[in-house]
């Protein structure tokens, strides 16, 4: 019997009022600072626009493209057995994914110095959507581990 209650799964998160899209309303939370939301939003709105000006192409489809080519398919979880601890290749599900993707993709465009918030995230969300830069880096390194590893796959369970 497990020692833990089961999770409740949370209600679908809502949807952002200008592109009525769940990606950008969660890419919008995860960016927030001390609950300036409007500072938030005007960042993420900001970085479609320019995207928009860049591309010449809307903005939602390579933002979609750019979630898809970061997000990961396998990761690595760490189980202890014995008295070794091992580094086990599982799938990663749709939403932790996408969640995955959205959080490397806000660390690498903060890591960017020298311009803007909204400048350094359109040009990473332009560089994943063109499948170069380091959130895709990131991605393909997840997947090198998880590769490199697969000999412990069957300690799954």
């Amino acid at each position: 019997m497990p020692r833990k209650p089961r999770k409740i799964k949370k209600a679908a998160p809502k949807t952002d009022y200008k592109y009525n899209s769940i990606v950008i309303a969660r890419m919008v939370n995860d960016m927030l600072k001390q609950g300036k939301r409007s500072c938030s939003e005007s960042i993420c709105y900001g970085a479609m626009d320019i995207i928009k000006e860049k591309t010449k192409q809307e903005p939602m489809t390579v933002l979609d493209r750019a979630i898809k080519n970061i997000r990961p398919l396998l990761e690595v979880k760490p189980r202890r057995v014995g008295g070794a601890t091992y580094q086990i290749p599982i799938e990663v599900k749709s939403a932790r994914g996408i969640a995955l993707a959205i959080r490397w993709l806000l660390t690498y465009a903060k890591a960017r110095k020298g311009q803007p918030m909204s400048q350094r995230l359109a040009a990473e969300i332009i560089d994943a959507s063109n499948n170069v830069g380091s959130a895709v880096k990131k991605r393909e390194d997840t997947h090198k581990m998880a590769e490199a590893n697969k000999a412990f796959a069957h300690y799954k369970w």
